[in-house]
């Protein structure tokens, strides 16, 4: 007997949205199966910021059902989102560009502890996390920058953070948008070396990219939006950049080739 077939982690079936008179999504379905890494991929105003933010609950959609593990889901806002297990990583990173690395990672969620019978943030907790996180990573950063500001970190590295806080706080699926768009090409191989190690964690990840490089440097599968639609879903290695630019752009690609 052949196996069963793997369950989907996260699932968006028939997913529609208006805004007005526009309608922004048109019965989209998604799968991200555990372990993956699906690439998210469309020209401007195709739609792939509107789904990611539904998958992320900060909208809801007009119809279409949400799955995970296999059983339908209610995302009400960002923080359902987050006790399922869905973290988002946008271009801004949400940082705290003032605070070390170890109050980004607890941001909001800090641990705390009795000192003099008052209730305050446990800091050398913080910190030890922090170096776990980033060596779990496999992210050197000195120990005189651990308890700086962040903002004086690099571009790479303060990628890493974001990722380092979504991984601990248990993230099963990752949705990343452009996570390479504002980095040199060292930074950018080291990021999709973290999307690399990710996946061999068992972690799901949703790429959102412009770069085809990066999209076939790492992904299993490709969806591609066109106009708030699915144009189209391709397995990595039976498509390529050509391809994938048509889905994108559609007929105009195609009249301009000729």
């Amino acid at each position: 007997m052949s196996p069963a077939p793997a369950t989907p982690v996260l699932e968006a079936r028939d997913i529609s949205i208006r805004f007005g008179g526009v309608e922004a999504l048109k019965r989209v379905s998604l799968r991200l199966m555990p372990g993956e890494v699906l690439a998210l991929a469309g020209d401007n105003g195709a739609g792939k910021s509107t789904l990611i933010k539904i998958l992320s609950g900060v909208y809801r959609a007009d119809s279409g059902e949400l799955h995970f593990d296999g059983r339908a889901m209610q995302l009400r806002d960002p923080q359902d989102a987050r006790a399922q297990g869905i973290e988002t990583i946008y271009q801004d990173l949400a940082l705290a560009d003032n605070l070390d690395v170890g109050s980004n990672i607890f941001l909001g969620r800090e641990p705390t502890r009795r000192k003099l019978g008052f209730q305050v943030i446990d800091r050398p907790r913080m910190a030890q996390v922090a170096r776990e996180v980033l060596e779990r990573l496999d992210i050197v950063i000195p120990p005189r920058k651990l308890g700086g500001p962040v903002k004086m970190l690099s571009g790479g590295q303060r990628q890493a953070i974001a990722i380092g806080r979504a991984i601990y706080w248990n993230a099963r699926v990752l949705i990343m948008d452009e996570p390479t768009a504002a980095l040199g090409v060292p930074e950018q191989r080291k990021v999709m070396a973290l999307i690399g190690s990710l996946k061999a964690q068992g972690v799901a990840v949703l790429l959102i990219s412009h770069n085809l490089h990066d999209i076939f440097a790492v992904s299993d599968r490709i969806v591609v939006l066109r106009r708030g639609e699915v144009a189209g879903e391709r397995q990595i290695q039976y498509t390529n950049g050509d391809e994938i630019v048509r889905l994108m752009v559609g007929d105009s690609y195609a009249n301009g080739a000729r």
